[in-house]
């Protein structure tokens, strides 16, 4: 979104290209856990409640927005902790939060879980479909259609994990990485080190974004996630299954999952017709490449994940070109 807003690919020379990876948490939750989360709301003592982004994301059939629209049983908060006083406040209603997020918002989910079970709450759950990044860009490095020559990696996902992790992608596939910041001089500056690296033929870890950014991360946030969750395989929209990529609720707190309280039936999933969020994920395609694209599939109706988030793919070239 900030190269976009900031004009920075036209900044660069034509040998340098700019791929949007699925950096987007909104964007890579899979289609059937939209489905699922849909058929949690049909139940009349749960209440959804979710970040606002990810009522427009289209289902096979519906969407959280129409749901909400059809039955009223879905709430926007802003955190995992609004999600926890809602429970508190009707007692009567089963409260089914959607864990959605990479590194940086889980922590703060985790704390509300820590939280429930400390109050003894037994009307909250969390609906998993948290995931970690590192797994995903291994999975892009080995894609050969799409030969990255370097990685701008996350900057609030860093500030969680640290700068290590990501040298087993420097190690392992001698791709560069650099963590950067947001503001527009720290995306040049980030490019240019990658560029650096890459003429120097030393691939490295480095950190661009120090002022924020430490080396072993924070080790509060981390310890919150291992107390909470365990690694699982996982779903991503364009990627497929990636093992080891989710996160789901640890035995301690396997209570706080609403698979305990409700069977859902059998979901068929319908596939994408016409979109093609998956390979703009996979940075294969482009948002002008989707013939969809500001037709079709707009911000107001988004035809697909990438259009919905205001971190999306699609949204940033819609409202920057």
């Amino acid at each position: 979104m900030s190269i976009c807003k900031f004009g920075i690919r036209r900044l660069l020379p034509d040998n340098i290209d700019l791929i949007s990876g699925p950096g987007c948490p909104v964007c890579v939750t899979s289609k059937t856990y939209i489905d699922k989360a849909i058929e949690f709301c049909k139940f009349s003592d749960a209440i959804v409640v979710s970040f606002g982004d990810m009522l427009k994301v289209p289902g096979s059939y519906s969407s959280l927005r129409e749901e909400k629209a059809k039955q009223g049983r879905v709430k926007i908060v802003y955190s995992a902790l609004d999600a926890l006083d809602i429970a508190e406040k009707n007692p009567d209603k089963n409260i089914i939060f959607l864990g959605i997020g990479f590194e940086t918002t889980t922590p703060t989910v985790a704390a509300a879980l820590l939280r429930a079970k400390k109050k003894g709450i037994g009307n909250f759950f969390v609906y998993s479909a948290h995931k970690v990044i590192l797994p995903a860009m291994v999975s892009l490095a080995e894609d050969r259609r799409i030969d990255i020559d370097g990685f701008i990696c996350p900057a609030h996902v860093s500030a969680i994990i640290g700068v290590r992790p990501y040298e087993i992608i420097t190690r392992n596939y001698k791709i560069p990485c650099v963590i950067v910041g947001f503001e527009p001089l720290d995306i040049l500056q980030g490019i240019l080190m990658i560029i650096e690296q890459i003429n120097s033929g030393n691939q490295k870890v480095e950190n661009q974004y120090q002022r924020v950014v430490k080396n072993s991360g924070n080790k509060k946030a981390l310890s919150l996630m291992r107390k909470v969750f365990v690694a699982e395989d996982s779903e991503w929209r364009g990627l497929g299954i990636i093992p080891k990529s989710g996160l789901s609720l640890s035995e301690g707190y396997s209570r706080f999952s609403p698979d305990n309280v409700y069977s859902l039936p059998k979901i068929n999933t319908a596939s994408d017709k016409g979109c093609i969020c998956g390979s703009i994920l996979k940075g294969i395609k482009k948002p002008s490449d989707c013939r969809l694209f500001g037709k079709r599939c707009t911000p107001e109706r988004p035809a697909g994940a990438c259009m919905v988030s205001s971190e999306g793919t699609c949204a940033a070239h819609y409202r920057y070109g």
